[in-house]
């Protein structure tokens, strides 16, 4: 398994870009700093997913950042992307591993210690755990307490990110809680200068996770 640095996880959100300045956002934001980037589409076509991950992925490469697609396990594997991640509800973590053996990172979102535990023992590379902060994404969430995100880092030994409402000024109460790193969408996607935003919260996460 490659290794994969979950630090500064970016998520896209394209809703309200054209395909010009998607690219653009996504390229400022991984030149302030992102270390891993998701593609999810919640609302697209198959062909339409592959053809955004494709420009995704040409700009992620240029960087050396692993591009991640979510939920789509068949969309990653044509445009050959470094890994998915998979919710509750998509396919199972076991399954999508009989798959593609060891060549893609897997990461899975949970809620409980039983659903990290389960999803480790799967064969998941790392976790999504959240939402900490209610997010302004048209994605369904649940929150998930401080105290459930610590004991989910006790209880596994893949990296575990903190997920749902993030942003540079209210990460501070995920310190010390034993996470690798946090995901951000909306703080840095509707950020008037992606790169600037990416760098701060960079910093900050590095503080986290110290």
């Amino acid at each position: 398994m490659k290794q994969f640095d979950t630090s500064l996880y970016f998520i896209t959100d394209s809703t309200g870009y054209d395909e010009k300045e998607f690219f653009c956002r996504v390229e400022q934001a991984l030149s302030g700093g992102v270390t891993i980037i998701q593609l999810r589409e919640k609302n697209r076509t198959a062909r339409e997913y592959i053809r955004l991950a494709q420009g995704v992925h040409e700009i992620a490469l240029r960087y050396g950042i692993p591009l991640i697609i979510d939920d789509r396990l068949d969309v990653a594997m044509v445009v050959k992307a470094e890994g998915v991640h998979l919710g509750q509800s998509d396919i199972p973590v076991d399954t999508a591993r009989k798959i593609v053996g060891d060549s893609m990172i897997i990461g899975a979102t949970t809620k409980t210690v039983e659903q990290a535990l389960e999803a480790e023992k799967n064969g998941a590379d790392y976790l999504g755990v959240g939402a900490i902060y209610p997010t302004t994404t048209k994605v369904k969430t649940v929150l998930t307490s401080v105290d459930t995100l610590k004991d989910i880092c006790k209880a596994v030994s893949i990296p575990v990110n903190a997920i749902g409402g993030l942003n540079k000024d209210n990460c501070y109460i995920l310190q010390n809680t034993g996470i690798s790193g946090i995901c951000v969408v909306s703080a840095i996607m509707k950020s008037p200068d992606p790169k600037t935003a990416a760098a701060e919260l960079k910093a900050v996460s590095r503080e986290l996770i110290k």
